[in-house]
């Protein structure tokens, strides 16, 4: 018994050594990244086409969709975004909810009087407005990436980054406009009118259509598994740990139980938001998108209204960084990588999760939403992420705050150092900035999750409520504990959606194309009616 007693001592007495050098945190994290490595290694893996640079062959896929569906239809991300801001205006919503026939096809005016008095405002599906669904899409890219990892992809590859980040948005504009109208088109609406949307159903239901069903399933149910866990990772535990770690830095409490109560109080707020579903989740959105962007925003105009003297060579030096690469490593090709890959990371166009959000409107015509869809990138990357890019490269000229080509850790502070250079205190505002974004990123990404628990444990009360609550507990798991490798491998998830979605997205162009022409053709028939006299019939809904 002696020698047993002994023995097991020395075997748990490593175990023990073990747990005082690494923190419990520490400990999870080493474990984690030991089982979940390879698929981490394997999502992220990087193409070596010569010795000084490497290309991760999922930003291949996801610019090259991008560029496929620019051109395959031809040039939407341009000619699509008047009519993109006009129905954000409601300005169709007329012919979106009782279609164009019924209102304007064919009709006297007599006629059309009596059709005003007894239609019906229920004939449309969905659960939200077009606005509200666009800001609940928006709420799950725009925030800590807009503001950190701008930072982070110009201390690499220079100003010069600004330019082919604006491009990747530009061209990501079309792979939301495609993946969004197929998410309205295959939509399931439930009998008490829940819809239930979003690439596990177009790559289900699309491509049976086209007689690949068996394709078609497996495929939904790995986009299902990747979204659940981008879910849990980097959609909700980092988010609360970044939005924790502000808090505390903002009032000095390191070394205090204040994560734990953030983590808690946090958990409960969001709770409170999305166990109302997704009409809830887009009441909130459309209130703290709005208000966060535009508070980020007018600080950035203030910054260069101060410094317009400077525009011009902020411009100039973004140009040129673009095409030479001076000075960063990798040059020319490694500026062109950092800009794609931060514009591509930013947006998430062609990652499928936007659908999910897109295909709850309220519209007979998919690709209405589809062409609302592509303002997405527009603001996210196009305008919010080039106004943080041109505030750090114009206050770098006096304040000389970054060196190109050195590569920071913390974007976020690199960026406060930014604002607070003009507008002191700044930093303050943005700190506040960090945790609505988060907030605002926890709920909807709680939206696109729950869709891939119950595509894969079946519609209910109780199976929803399941994953609120698992979700809400990762909140404060989140917000307490170190996380890196366990947001490699969500990161990994996330980014693992691309492959399904885009394969599914590819084959069904045909598909997208048909509903736009549809929807275009349904916006004719009213402007021609109204050009022959008849009355805008959106004045009286």
């Amino acid at each position: 018994m002696k020698k047993f007693l002994l023995s097991l001592i020395t075997f748990i007495i490593p175990f023990f050594t073990f747990a005082q050098e690494l923190s419990t945190s520490e400990r999870i994290d080493l474990n984690f990244k030991k089982y979940t490595g390879w698929f981490v290694d394997g999502i992220f893996y990087e193409i070596p086409f010569s010795e000084s640079f490497q290309i991760p062959w999922v930003l291949i896929v996801l610019i090259g969709g991008a560029l496929y569906f620019t051109i395959y239809f031809k040039l939407i991300n341009v000619t699509g975004f008047y009519t993109a801001v006009k129905v954000v205006m409601g300005k169709y919503e007329d012919i979106e909810k009782h279609g164009a026939d019924t209102l304007y096809g064919d009709v006297t005016p007599n006629e059309q009087e009596n059709l005003i008095e007894t239609i019906r405002d229920d004939s449309a599906d969905g659960e939200v407005s077009h606005f509200q669904a666009l800001t609940a899409a928006l709420s799950a890219t725009v925030g800590l990436g807009n503001i950190a990892g701008v930072a982070v992809a110009l201390s690499i590859g220079g100003p010069g980054a600004t330019f082919w980040m604006i491009l990747a948005g530009i061209l990501g504009m079309a792979s939301k406009f495609a993946e969004c109208t197929l998410g309205v088109k295959f939509r399931d609406v439930g009998p008490d009118g829940t819809v239930y949307g979003g690439p596990m159903y177009y790559l289900k239901k699309g491509l049976a259509q086209k007689g690949m069903g068996g394709l078609g399933k497996v495929l939904a149910v790995m986009f299902a598994i990747f979204v659940i866990g981008g879910s849990f990772g980097g959609g909700n535990m980092f988010q609360a740990n970044q939005a924790a770690a502000q808090f505390v830095q903002l009032f000095d409490l390191q070394g205090t139980s204040a994560s734990i109560w953030f983590g808690i109080v946090m958990a409960i707020i969001v709770a409170f938001v999305i166990i109302g579903g997704i009409k809830r989740i887009a009441k909130v959105t459309e209130k703290i998108v709005p208000f966060m962007a535009g508070i980020y925003v007018l600080g950035a105009l203030i910054i260069l209204i101060a410094n317009y003297n400077h525009i011009g060579d902020a411009f100039a030096l973004i140009f040129e960084g673009a095409f030479s690469g001076l000075g960063i490593a990798g040059g020319l090709v490694g500026v062109m990588i950092q800009g794609i890959r931060r514009g591509a990371f930013s947006n998430e166009a062609g990652v499928g999760s936007a659908a999910i959000a897109h295909s709850a409107v309220r519209t007979k015509y998919s690709a209405s939403e589809g062409i609302v869809a592509l303002l997405e990138p527009f603001i996210d990357t196009v305008v919010i992420c080039t106004m943080t890019a041109l505030v750090i490269v114009i206050t770098n000229f006096d304040n000389n705050i970054i060196q190109y080509g050195v590569e920071v850790k913390e974007g976020v502070e690199l960026t406060a150092t930014a604002f607070d250079s003009v507008i002191p205190h700044f930093s303050i505002v943005l700190t506040i900035a960090v945790i609505m974004f988060a907030f605002s990123t926890m709920i909807s990404w709680s939206y696109y999750g729950m869709q891939g628990w119950v595509y894969l444990f079946g519609r209910g009360k109780v199976t929803e409520l399941v994953y609120k609550l698992l979700f809400c507990i990762f909140i404060w798991i989140g917000s307490v504990i170190s996380l890196g490798s366990v947001i490699n491998f969500s990161d990994a998830m996330i980014f693992a959606m691309v492959v399904p979605n885009i394969i599914g997205v590819v084959i069904l162009t045909p598909v997208v194309r048909k509903e736009l022409n549809r929807y275009m053709k349904a916006i004719k028939i009213k402007h021609q009616a109204i050009d022959d006299g008849l009355e805008d019939v959106s004045k009286h809904l």
